[in-house]
């Protein structure tokens, strides 16, 4: 028997060499390629496997075409549908990834169940059998009398499935599970990745099937086999936190229908997963006296204003390099703001180890939580606390400027309702109109800025 011609393909973008390279051509990133078979020009593809999506349209106007709202549905929980952007569309492709064990299927099979009282609903496990998703719903006291379940990892079978029951909502856990009899390749690959997605979203939009796909993480964080399968879909969303914590963050990274970066709070509990109306206690640490090195900011996630502490603590380096240790944070911006201290303020720290930490493990991607990094530093390193009821935002650039953050009205009203009193915010940010028990401190430069905070204690 003939050996099987093999190639190299890159696990990041899909492109493929003859011999392993340890750097993609392609894309430029390392150790990404594996070795898989090349298809023989025998073997039988689907004839609908480069078909379009959708009947050849005439060319017309934009103005000639009709914009209509999508029509969403529910899934029943609250903070998933604001993740979503407001629910489901029929006809959309949803991918949900995330670590092992972190609550993707629970979450899923909540939703289904919610969903199975209004609409035809199907489950399909690739990795579980059917007993024991069964005694999970029984665990999680879940109503499973409308909800069909198939344990099948075929695409073949699983598209004869959809043309048959026709659901209105489908789940594919997980699409890395499932592989096409038209590849020879293994599960997993990334030709089959690809060709299993490619097939599905095409389902989805020739019939209006909700179809959502579960996909594997890798060790760095990002979603298993080729990237191009985030460009297929219509969403994609990740689960974020600690999997030893009761908690979970559900992120929107890529929404055709909604807002990206909308942020769910989710608390593990014995009956799955639960939205959490209050996010912000979350991130909040509970001190019963203010501590040096802590400082509250609010950050935006989406359409949701959070409260979040900014913990620092700054001590003598016994190393020839001082230490720079960020959590939740971004590390490079962090060597860049000590930088911004020392020329601006005169507050110098390369004999210091510094550490970040975002309470509550929440990542903060943006850049208004400059000046609460800074603050933080600054109480630690004076070993004086900031004042009761304090909260900051702002950008802080390397000139040494304050620039303003987007929707400051939102930040400011959120705070107030949590019970915060004095805010910082940039110049550029100060409302016209004075806040009912909120004294605004606005400020332009980072100099300023500490100049003020030293009147206040």
């Amino acid at each position: 028997m003939a050996k099987a011609k093999t190639q190299y393909t890159c696990s990041e973008c899909g492109g493929t060499t003859s011999k392993w390279t340890g750097q993609c051509p392609a894309c430029r990133q390392w150790n990404t390629m594996v070795e898989t078979v090349i298809e023989s020009a025998g073997v039988n593809r689907m004839s609908q496997s480069h078909q379009a999506l959708a009947q050849t349209a005439p060319v017309l106007s934009l103005n000639e075409i009709e914009a209509l709202d999508v029509p969403r549905f529910g899934t029943g929980i609250e903070e998933f549908d604001r993740v979503l952007g407001g629910g489901l569309v029929a006809g959309g492709v949803v991918l949900i990834g995330g670590d092992p064990g972190i609550g993707k299927s629970t979450l899923l099979l909540q939703a289904l169940a919610n969903l199975s009282h209004i609409k035809s609903v199907l489950y399909v496990s690739g990795e579980e059998s059917g007993a024991q998703i069964a005694l999970r719903a029984k665990r999680l006291a879940i109503d499973a009398k409308e909800f069909k379940l198939q344990a099948e990892i075929q695409l073949e079978k699983i598209l004869q499935t959809l043309g048959d029951l026709k659901p209105q909502v489908a789940v594919i856990d997980s699409i890395q599970t499932v592989y096409s009899d038209a590849l020879t390749s293994a599960p997993g690959s990334v030709a089959q990745v690809r060709e299993c997605a490619a097939q599905l979203t095409r389902v989805a939009k020739q019939t209006g099937i909700t179809i959502i796909l579960v996909g594997h993480v890798t060790k760095e964080g990002a979603l298993a086999g080729p990237r191009v399968l985030e460009h297929i879909v219509d969403s994609v969303l990740y689960f974020e936190g600690d999997s030893h914590s009761s908690y979970r963050l559900v992120r929107a990274i890529k929404n055709r229908f909604g807002a990206v970066n909308e942020l769910g709070v989710f608390a593990m509990t014995e009956k799955g997963l639960k939205g959490v109306s209050n996010p912000s206690a979350l991130f909040l640490s509970q001190h019963d006296n203010q501590v040096p090195g802590s400082c509250v900011m609010v950050t935006q996630e989406g359409t949701r204003p959070l409260l979040v502490e900014i913990q620092a603590l700054v001590d003598a380096s016994h190393l020839p390099n001082a230490r720079r240790l960020s959590v939740g944070l971004e590390q490079n911006r962090l060597a860049m703001l000590l930088a911004v201290l020392h020329r601006h303020a005169g507050i110098a720290a390369f004999d210091q180890d510094v550490f970040i930490n975002a309470v509550g493990g929440v990542k903060i991607t943006e850049p208004a939580a400059d000046l609460a990094v800074l603050l933080a530093i600054n109480s630690s390193m004076r070993n004086k606390p900031l004042p009761r009821g304090f909260v900051v935002f702002g950008e802080v650039g390397l000139a040494g400027e304050i620039r303003p953050a987007p929707r400051g009205q939102e930040r400011l009203r959120e705070a107030t309702k949590l019970g915060f009193s004095i805010a910082m915010i940039p110049k550029a940010n100060a409302p016209k109109q004075p806040i009912e028990g909120m004294t605004i401190i606005a400020v332009d430069r980072i100099d300023d800025a500490f100049n003020r905070l030293r009147e206040l204690q």
